[in-house]
């Protein structure tokens, strides 16, 4: 009986062994600010993304995915947690945090299981860089994470990139030649070329790293989570990126003059109107352009190695945006708004024996769908704190259906209660805390021009997608300044710094 022993040990770890190299390892690719212009979706005329092409031959892309709620903070506590604002209350962006704060602020998160984690307790080692969790180039300290979610993490997790990103030197204040005042401050509304070395910026650095953790010699299987940050702001990159926008290369967005007559007022307009009194348009388009087309360089380096990694062959490959993003589109810059040019994000996912290759769905689905379709693909539980419904059925069958619109929720500055978004496979409807509604074919109406709330033509369809509003649903949560992830303000940089390299 003891001689067995061992014997039967040894069979035991060998069957656990096989059964962890079954299981594929996962590249989780979050990309900042991200809209629909890249060439899969087709959403900007002459835009230069050949490593996104290259995904979406590969991948499933899915034209019809929305994010959670269209600010960075909590879009990403929504795929992090798969806990979606109207259940957890985090609708906007929350600052002076210094870790999970948002576990003190909302009682449906307080023991939320994040992502990483989760794989981690089913046997995967989990590996993260860059932006995952909220953070910015320009607030060191400040951010969302959380380290114990990890088993590694590029740098100190609660300071990921604000130390990353060079920025020129600017010889005149950000207001000098121009009318009125810029947003924002130190010329982060802005767009300049970089001149230092790209392999200096913080994108490359996290790709560099994230190619080291796939050439590991590593037992386990492996959750790899990378953040990009670019096209956020500022649009600061190597001058071969302007390049290819020079002159009328930089197309600008159709748009309609008195768009927000029949519309709800984002109240971001002085940003338009600053960009307008000065001729800033083409400039910072042309910036944001460069900005994903930088991004999409460093896409193509991390497909190398996948491609060039006998073991990430049995890869799954998910790549998403945090929300979409507006470039003048009625009168708005940025995001903070529910109209599809702010809720429609990319979203492509690879999963080898199961997605087929270049295929396309115009199934609505939201972002917190994607934690348990990994849960599927890795054949792991799906917690019962998950909103969202594995997006596995999709990636066998494109032409499938998946289970209602997608749902994106916000609340506005100096608004009580949260607005909500649901986008079908044709139509959208946005309804407002004071009963204002908004309704678009966006067959018809790609750019949501006209409001055909009012349209008795459209009667049934308008019921048809209200059945689907939220009730119920969680107030939106302030920050916790009692929570020991508590800094208070963090300050920005002083005006013409360059991060530490």
């Amino acid at each position: 009986m003891n001689r067995s022993m061992p014997t039967f040990l040894l069979a035991c770890f060998f069957a656990l062994a096989g059964n962890a190299a079954e299981k594929p390892d996962i590249l989780f690719i979050a990309i900042d600010d991200l809209n629909d212009y890249i060439s899969p979706l087709a959403n900007h005329p002459g835009i230069k993304t050949p490593h996104f092409e290259r995904l979406a031959k590969q991948s499933v892309t899915f034209t019809n995915a929305h994010c959670a709620a269209p600010a960075c903070h909590p879009s990403r506590v929504a795929v992090m947690t798969g806990v979606h604002p109207t259940t957890s209350g985090i609708y906007r962006n929350l600052f002076g945090a210094h870790g999970p704060r948002w576990r003190d602020e909302s009682p449906a998160l307080k023991e939320a299981i994040v992502l990483s984690q989760h794989f981690r307790d089913h046997g995967y080692r989990a590996a993260g860089g860059g932006k995952i969790f909220h953070t910015l180039q320009w607030t060191p300290g400040d951010s969302q994470n959380d380290p114990d979610a990890w088993d590694d993490y590029r740098g100190d997790p609660l300071d990921p990139i604000s130390a990353d990103w060079p920025r020129p030197q600017f010889s005149q204040p950000q207001h000098l030649g121009f009318v009125g005042k810029r947003p924002l401050g130190h010329h982060l509304f802005g767009a300049a070329a970089l001149d230092e070395p790209e392999d200096t910026y913080g994108d490359h650095l996290v790709v560099d790293w994230a190619i080291e953790q796939m050439t590991r010699d590593e037992a386990k299987p492996t959750f790899l989570a990378v953040g990009l940050f670019r096209p956020h702001i500022p649009w600061e990159v190597d001058q071969q990126w302007f390049d290819l926008y020079a002159g009328e290369a930089t197309t600008l967005p159709e748009i309609k003059q008195d768009d927000l007559d029949d519309a709800h007022d984002h109240g971001r307009r002085n940003w338009h109107q600053w960009v307008s009194d000065n001729d800033q348009w083409q400039p910072l388009m042309r910036g944001y352009l460069a900005s994903i087309s930088y991004v999409d360089n460093q896409l193509g380096r991390l497909l190398d190695a996948v491609g060039n990694s006998p073991r990430w062959k049995n890869t799954v490959i998910i790549l998403w945006s945090d929300h979409g993003f507006h470039i003048g589109e009625k009168e708005n810059w940025e995001k903070f708004a529910l109209w599809q040019q702010t809720t429609r994000v990319p979203l492509f996912v690879r999963a080898p024996g199961i997605s087929g290759d270049g295929t396309v769905t115009s199934a609505p689905v939201t972002l917190t769908d994607l934690y348990p379709t990994l849960c599927d693909l890795a054949e792991i539980p799906i917690p019962e704190q998950c909103d969202g419904t594995s997006l596995v059925p999709l990636l066998k069958d494109p032409t499938a259906t998946s289970a209602g619109p997608a749902l994106t929720s916000f609340q506005f500055n100096a608004e009580t209660k949260p607005s909500h978004a649901l986008s079908g496979e044709r139509y959208r409807l946005i309804q407002y805390p004071n009963e204002f509604t908004e309704f678009y074919d966006t067959e018809a109406d790609p750019n949501e021009f006209t409001n055909l709330a009012n349209d008795p033509n459209y009667a049934e369809e308008i019921t048809t997608l209200r059945a689907f509003l939220p009730v119920n649903v969680a107030p939106n949560r302030a920050a916790a300044t009692d929570s020991p992830y508590h800094r208070g303000k963090v300050k920005q940089a002083p005006k013409g710094s360059k991060g530490k390299k």
